[in-house]
């Protein structure tokens, strides 16, 4: 679209009195991506733009920069910037100014140009709105010269009512935002079909978010589909906040040329680090363990409300629901200016009404403070917060700059965020955190690989469009990013249960999806003759096919709570999420409506306990909190080897004045170093666990008549539920006893009775890592995670169906019907649908190659230190007492802390105390 000239330049400046061409008030690479742009767009963007709000260095952000000249070249983009650096209006920029070009040139069709899909509807509606600025400026500025162009734009999802699809066939927008869901059912509406056929530009928004589950798994294969059907092959442009690796997230976004092939060919913009942070870690006391829960909840909120009190709008993040609600009470309770009017909370559990009200009110800066949990992670535009807090760790580097990142969203402004720990082991991990960001570190995605349940909708729905060969099938499969290694032998596996190859199978209602049959006459029906003959064909199967697919596609799982009754009776205690039985093994206690219960077995959609006075072994809030990152993991063991190496060579004072180079606080100096000190004084350097040291103690607990060993792991939660439970498995084995685990992100325990003994750093040794997903399998046989996870896999593979004629069953009622299935489907020989629930568990949330490369480090690059404990050390404080690990949610608990550190110090002994307590540094 032609070069820069000055003159051009001159005349689009005039008239705009603070702005003259010079080549520090218009830098070159500005001047260039403005000349890019049609005239009426130009003026808009210079109306908008030209003041240089909050300090950007020019007319165009880094993003925008880098991205709209790619994107008006129609190279493929992932644009990765953080929240509020302008890379959405980036990626429709250079969009909007083609569709304006060819409108008023020779007019667009009626049909679909660009697609907009985001991971939430909120954020759909926002980009929505957001449209609007440029597209009504752009249209105004063009009458003005007696041109009446119409780029038009709508969104669709699952919300959109009927009279409107109605609508949008007959005018049909021009860009199209929905989300992947909708987008799986628009490539199989006859009619809106045809209207896709014309896409050019395809924008995935939070493509980090979709690329780590299977909603990015489904969208990869649907934006192969898109590709399939279009004229000309879309360009694609992913927005990204802060993520890792570029390079393969961006090979998630564009797929593969040809199956087998390299990936598409991209560019990406990378400004991940373009804005001003101002980020540190406080903590209310040198002494967490030692200071009063009341006192320290005390200072929390005087402090938080004073953070509030100078700031303009404050989202307050927390780990926890629960936690959201607790802290906006508390805050209401101790200061009456806190009203409805100006405070709220915003999460998931909340109705539609309401989180959009507070939604809207937050945006136009009423609300002085909103409590959250992750709802309001993504990027929803919010101009007038200018301060995160965040409550606990949220568990990786990408979430903290994410959240912090909802702060100063204006462009040039500076992110500013307070992370508050209130527990020792998440100091460790925000003190690790927060320096890993100040200097460019990002935790990586992974992205769920040969999914055999996203694989089955989508080879269904395209049978359902029509008859097609399997090879053709087969390839669009294969060129998405997920699928890039899929082999042979997972597509007759897959084929297999689409074609209900199996014996039985129509006895327990599940019905063949399609048909495969070489096209040869003998054959009889299935005899086409565009096809060559002897080319294998698929078509679908059933008059309801298409009904069946419509109204059960999708990849989010359903749940439901799980209701909680004494054993022997009727009595009913309680509900639970049924997400928090994933966590617990039969023998496990956990606390509801303030009593212990010792968890026995599930019966669809119930639980059975007994009443129990033993100590809780798994957290209310397990199932809620995102797990530590595996990435973040390895670097707090790297920050434990650092501060040993530290404390050995200069003692405590060292380690503060090297703290001193975090962004922490005095009082989160001094705390980490208290209770490394403390541990080491305790147990020894070795009881430190590092990247080339795995630490084991066993305490012996007579009270309780138990036996347990804390394992120092700090890989995170994945990782230590997939290795505690290959342990568990093994101690099982050889202790002929059950065995309690109870995990954590910083480590896991096992527990028996005090009567039996095993060699743990023993089966640690003895552990192969060519076995370690078969023992694992192994272990999960009569679990109720793999209960629930064959339902959810089940009902995504289409095997149970979740609506049909005009029925609809309840995620109770699926779980019912999936356990009547499953003993049949563990029968079979690798059936799809058991063999993606073993692969799922055991992959995407055990983390079983990190496990695996872990067993093989073993021994090598990893020393197992074991040692015999008469109380728990310091840094399995937390282990002992995971129901201490919420403070914002802990009451008394801290009375168990005290005590485990009264033991502790005692041993330590007065003269090594005061050796500790010298403040000189």
């Amino acid at each position: 679209m032609g070069g820069f000239d000055e003159a051009a330049a001159r005349e689009l400046l005039a008239g705009h009195d603070d702005l003259e061409f010079d080549p520090e008030t218009v830098p070159i690479d500005d001047a260039e991506v403005l000349a890019r742009l049609e005239p009426a767009v130009r003026e808009w963007w210079v109306e908008e733009f030209g003041q240089f709000v909050g300090g950007n260095e020019g007319f165009f952000t880094p993003p925008q920069k880098g991205a709209i000249p790619l994107i008006d070249d129609r190279e493929n983009a992932l644009v990765c910037a953080p929240t509020g650096s302008g890379k959405t209006l980036a990626s429709f920029t250079a969009i909007v100014n083609d569709l304006f070009r060819r409108e008023t040139e020779a007019g667009l069709e009626n049909s679909v140009y660009c697609l907009y899909v985001s991971p939430l509807k909120s954020l759909a509606n926002d980009i929505h709105r957001n449209l609007e600025r440029p597209l009504e400026g752009v249209t105004e500025r063009l009458a003005e010269d007696g041109e009446e162009p119409a780029v038009r734009h709508a969104i669709r999802h699952g919300d959109t009512s009927s009279h409107e699809r109605q609508q949008m066939l007959e005018t049909t927008p021009h860009i199209l935002n929905t989300t992947p869901e909708t987008l799986a059912i628009l490539l199989n509406s006859p009619k809106f079909q045809q209207k896709l056929e014309t896409v050019e530009y395809v924008v995935v928004d939070e493509v980090h978010a979709l690329a780590e589950n299977k909603r990015g798994t489904h969208l990869s294969v649907s934006l192969e589909r898109l590709e399939a059907m279009c004229d000309t092959s879309p360009t694609r442009i992913g927005c990204s906040a802060t993520v890792e690796p570029l390079e393969a997230v961006g090979e998630f976004l564009v797929g593969r040329e040809e199956p087998g092939g390299d990936s598409r060919p991209f560019e990406v913009v990378d400004a991940r680090f373009v804005r001003e942070f101002d980020v540190e870690l406080h903590c209310p006391t040198d002494d967490l363990i030692g200071t009063r829960y009341d006192v320290v909840s005390d200072r929390f909120y005087r402090q938080l409300d004073e953070w509030v009190q100078d700031a303009t709008n404050t989202i307050v993040f927390t780990n926890t629901r629960s936690g959201a609600e607790r802290v906006l009470a508390n805050l209401r309770e101790r200061n009456p200016d806190y009203t409805e009017e100006n405070s709220g909370c915003h999460h998931g559990s909340l109705s539609k009404e309401k989180r959009q009200s507070v939604e809207e009110r937050l945006k136009s800066g009423e609300m002085d403070v909103v409590t959250t949990s992750t709802s309001l992670e993504l990027g929803i535009d919010m101009p007038h917060v200018d301060l995160v807090v965040q409550v606990g760790s949220p568990k990786s580097v990408a979430s903290l700059l994410q959240r912090v990142g909802r702060a100063g969203h204006q462009v040039g402004e500076t992110v500013t965020g307070r992370v508050v720990a209130l527990d020792r082991d998440e100091l460790v991990e925000c003190a690790t955190m927060l320096k890993k960001a100040e200097e460019g570190f990002v935790d990586r995605v992974f992205v769920p690989e040969r999914a055999q349940d996203v694989a089955a909708q989508q080879v269904y729905g395209m049978c359902i469009n029509g008859v097609r060969p399997e090879a053709e099938v087969k390839d669009i499969l294969r060129r998405a990013y997920p699928y890039r290694d899929y082999g042979e032998g997972e597509w007759e596996q897959l084929c297999r249960y689409l074609t209900a190859d199996y014996g039985g199978m129509e006895d327990r209602n599940v019905y063949a999806k399609v048909w495969r049959d070489a096209n040869d006459p003998p054959a009889g029906e299935h005899h086409y003759e565009e096809y060559e003959v002897g080319e294998h064909l698929m078509g679908k199967r059933g008059r309801l096919a298409r009904v069946i697919y419509m109204t059960n596609v999708g990849t989010i799982p359903d749940s439901f709570t799980i209701d909680v009754f004494v054993r022997g009776g009727d009595e009913w205690v309680g509900q639970l999420d049924e997400s928090y039985l994933d966590t617990i093994e039969s023998g496990d206690v956990f606390v509801l409506g303030g009593s212990n219960y010792e968890y026995r077995y599930r019966r669809g959609s119930k639980a059975y306990v007994d009443p129990t006075s033993a100590r809780a072994t798994v957290p209310s809030w397990f199932s809620e909190r995102l797990p530590l990152s595996y990435d973040l993991g390895r670097e707090i063991l790297a920050f434990q080897s650092t501060l040993c190496e530290k404390l050995e060579s200069g003692g405590p004072p060292a380690v503060r004045r090297w703290l001193r180079e975090f962004p922490l606080d005095e009082n989160s100096v001094r705390a980490v170093t208290r209770m490394f000190d403390e541990q080491v004084r305790y147990a020894g350097i070795e009881s430190v666990s590092t990247s080339e040291r795995l630490f084991v103690e066993e305490e012996r607990d007579h009270d309780e008549y138990r036996r347990n060993y804390y394992v120092h792991s700090n890989y995170g939660r994945q990782f230590n539920d997939g290795l505690s439970r290959l342990l568990a498995y093994r101690c099982a084995q050889a202790a002929n006893t059950n065995v309690q685990v109870a995990v954590a992100d910083h480590g896991f325990t096992l527990s028996m009775p005090l009567n039996r003994k095993v060699d743990l750093t023993g089966i640690l040794a003895d552990l192969d890592p060519t076995t370690v997903r078969s023992d694992l399998r192994a272990a999960l046989d009569g679990t109720d995670l793999l209960q629930r996870y064959f339902r959810i896999d089940a009902t995504r593979s289409l095997m149970i169906l979740k609506r049909y004629k005009g029925y609809e069953k309840s995620a109770a009622q699926q779980q019912v019907s999936s356990e009547m299935l499953l003993s049949w489907a563990q029968e079979l020989e690798e059936f799809a649908v058991m063999e993606e629930t073993y692969r799922e568990i055991l992959e995407d949330k055990l983390d079983v190659d990190a496990v695996e490369r872990f067993v093989a480090a073993l021994g090598e690059d990893v020393e197992v230190v074991h040692r015999q404990t008469d109380s728990p050390t310091p840094r399995a404080f937390g282990l002992a007492t995971l129901m201490a690990s919420d403070v914002v949610l802990a009451e008394d608990e801290s009375a168990v802390l005290q005590e485990f550190h009264r033991r502790v110090m005692e041993e330590i002994g007065d003269e090594e105390r005061a050796a500790y307590a010298t403040t000189d540094d």
